[in-house]
């Protein structure tokens, strides 16, 4: 078949389609923690968990997600996602008991989430363009994503209220089926524009990267963005709610942050295609830190946490077109989907880390600041480690401009 008709602007719409469905739908389950922990007595680590479990299977299933796409092409691999994802969620709302939730709501969804991930879209993308566009069109699918926390946040919330949290489920999971068609549109081949075929082996590209220090260290920071971004996505409504202020609060909370990302991820990706990926990072780890102080020192009116939401939202996904655009710039798109899978399990085990942790710390102390001081440290931490990356692409790369 013909593929002239997969434009690479039609890629890109679809790509970014989906990124803003599979990312805005995970993103709103941490306003189901109150109303499912209520209907079963459970203890919020109860939910936690599966949540935590989610977000550890996601990390794990990318890598594996990443190197079918780079072998057989996107389009198969997220239409399978499609298909796990709505599957997960059926199951997370007809759940029998604790452990059901973790298999479904964990497990399940996990797997579906990995499958349909916006780094999948994103190498689809990357591949359709040339490297003197490419971080700025990482930077659009990246803020695609914000874009499904500033939809589906509010239409979960009103959902619940409308319909009840089980039947708000169903709906997110027949939602996720329409991911099948769009995937569709996407291109079942791995060709990169504007790089030289390379005969390099996938055991090859893995060995080269283990040998990298600055792969190392984007490693071990994408570590802080998941602990900072799970903790936040999954216990803020709650947060908020302990602080006396309602769930509309975190429902616009949840929206400007990722309203402001959708700035963010654009801003980050035209930076990162004129000036240094390594500072930018540095950059905006930095900056989380301070703000994740500020709101701990400042009064939590309902105005501060709109202003942490928003200037947090600048910082939220715009880490992604530059750790991923490192990942491309320095190893090539060969196995960039592999690679970037592999950076991506350590911020889901941040993810697994800070979700579970925002939750048993709560049950046993009733408060949320422990988890708030050690992501602001960690953000500190981050900003160093980035700042010693060594971007230069290796000198095997042969780019085509």
């Amino acid at each position: 078949m013909n593929d002239t008709w997969r434009t690479p602007l039609l890629v890109i719409a679809a790509g970014c389609v989906i990124a803003m469905m599979s990312f805005g739908t995970r993103s709103s389950f941490g306003f189901f923690l109150e109303p499912m922990i209520n209907v079963n007595g459970w203890s919020r680590e109860t939910f936690s968990l599966a949540m935590a479990i989610q977000n550890l299977i996601w990390g794990l299933a990318m890598p594996v997600a990443g190197a079918l796409a780079d072998k057989y092409g996107p389009m198969r691999v997220i239409m399978i996602g499609s298909l796990l994802y709505g599957m997960g969620i059926l199951g997370m709302a007809n759940y029998e008991s604790a452990v059901s939730l973790h298999i479904f709501g964990g497990l399940i969804t996990g797997l579906g989430v990995a499958f349909t991930s916006f780094s999948i879209a994103m190498a689809a993308i990357a591949r359709v363009v040339g490297p003197e566009r490419r971080s700025l069109a990482l930077g659009l699918g990246t803020a695609a994503g914000s874009m499904g926390q500033v939809v589906f946040s509010p239409l979960a919330l009103m959902w619940i209220n409308a319909f009840g949290w089980y039947d708000a489920l169903v709906i997110q999971a027949a939602l996720m089926l329409l991911i099948l068609p769009i995937a569709f549109i996407l291109p079942n081949n791995t060709k990169a524009k504007g790089e030289l075929e390379s005969n390099q082996s996938l055991t090859n590209a893995l060995s080269e990267a283990r040998n990298h220090h600055g792969f190392i260290l984007l490693t071990i920071g994408f570590f802080v963005c998941g602990f900072q971004l799970g903790f936040i996505t999954i216990h803020l409504p709650s947060y908020i709610n302990s602080l006396g202020l309602d769930y509309g609060v975190a429902a616009t909370s949840l929206a400007l942050i990722g309203g402001f990302n959708i700035i963010g991820s654009l801003l980050a990706g035209a930076a990162g295609q004129r000036w240094s990926k390594r500072k930018g990072l540095s950059f905006i780890y930095l900056s989380r830190g301070i703000v994740i102080v500020g709101l701990l020192l400042l009064p939590k009116t309902e105005f501060i946490i709109y202003i942490f939401a928003a200037t947090m939202g600048f910082t939220w996904l715009s880490t992604v077109p530059l750790t991923s655009a490192i990942i491309a710039q320095v190893f090539g798109l060969k196995y960039m989907a592999t690679l970037f899978g592999v950076v991506f399990f350590s911020h889901q085990l941040g993810s697994f880390i800070g979700i579970w942790l925002g939750g048993k710390l709560f049950d046993e102390t009733g408060s949320y600041d422990t988890v708030w001081w050690l992501g602001a440290m960690l953000g500190f931490g981050a900003a160093f480690i980035h700042w010693l990356i060594d971007e230069r692409p290796l000198e095997r790369l042969s780019i085509v401009n």
